[in-house]
């Protein structure tokens, strides 16, 4: 019998020991921000008002501006994107250094991507509100919503600007319109053109979606209900004739059938009509299931 309790008291102690001198099982990989392939799908640039072009992606909104002194580009899209934004800079005949200033909508990887990398390339200022200027030094990590999930290259933003604060580039005068609630430092800018000669009033207008966002009683932005709604009327309020938005789909626009003419483009107020309809139907489903 003392044998017996001997013999399973070595066993296990062997075992113990090749078990703690087994090789580990490899850590996991680290997951990549993966997104529709339309979002990554390059496009030669398209024209949407006579000084204003997409030059980003299908599914991703890059507007660069034309001016009498250089370019202005509005958001740029996935980190991945510096090399064909530089590309369409170039088809439109203008060199890296023409590039003056970089508008930023959101600090979101998908739009904000880029901006370390062709900063360094260009020496572009970037222009962001406060809020987003903070996220974008971070290079998007501790968001309220996404963690550390949806990171891109750190950048510094070389002006801070203010609600209804105007940024001036060649001739061309672009104001910002606090816009929070996708995140807090959301931007809208207009600015003007023409479109065969005739003046319009651009709308480069950030997103209004709350992609799996928590509403109720959000304890890392308590007031987010209250910015949405103060944001869906400053949307439909603003100069807007030509409506366009980071995801083109949430505006009507089809890049990828050389759309030029924007057929199902919106209007600023249908935008803002339609995305509060969203919003009111996530509030009202997050108020049922804490019933």
């Amino acid at each position: 019998m003392r044998l017996r309790t001997f013999t399973c008291a070595l066993s296990a102690v062997l075992l113990h020991a090749a078990t703690a001198f087994a090789t580990p099982p490899p850590l996991p990989q680290l997951e990549a921000y993966t997104v529709d392939a339309r979002w990554l799908q390059p496009i030669q640039p398209l024209r949407i008002s006579d000084h204003t072009w997409q030059i980003g992606t299908e599914e991703l909104t890059a507007l660069l501006v034309e001016t009498q002194d250089g370019v202005v580009l509005l958001d740029g899209g996935m980190p991945q994107m510096a090399d064909h934004l530089l590309a369409n800079l170039q088809r439109r005949g203008f060199a890296p250094k023409d590039l003056r200033l970089m508008l930023s909508s959101h600090a979101h990887a998908d739009h904000a991507g880029p901006f370390a990398a062709l900063k360094r390339r260009t020496g572009a200022r970037l222009v962001a509100s406060a809020e987003s200027a903070v996220l974008l030094a971070r290079g998007g990590s501790d968001d309220l919503h996404f963690g550390d999930d949806i990171t891109f290259p750190p950048v510094v933003t070389d002006r801070v600007v203010m609600d209804g604060e105007v940024v001036t580039q060649g001739g061309v005068a672009f104001t910002a319109h606090f816009m929070p609630g996708h995140t807090p430092g959301s931007i809208a800018w207009t600015w003007n053109d023409t479109r065969d000669g005739k003046p319009v009033r651009m709308a480069y207008v950030d997103s209004l979606s709350a992609p799996g966002y928590r509403l109720l009683a959000n304890p890392r932005y308590p007031n987010i209900i209250n910015d949405y709604r103060r944001s869906f009327a400053t949307v439909r309020a603003l100069p807007c004739d030509v409506l366009l938005t980071p995801h083109p789909g949430s505006s009507g626009w089809e890049y990828a059938a050389r759309d030029t003419a924007g057929a199902k483009m919106m209007s600023c107020k249908a935008y803002a009509d339609e995305a509060e309809r969203e919003f009111n139907k996530k509030l009202a489903e997050e108020r049922r299931k804490t019933r």
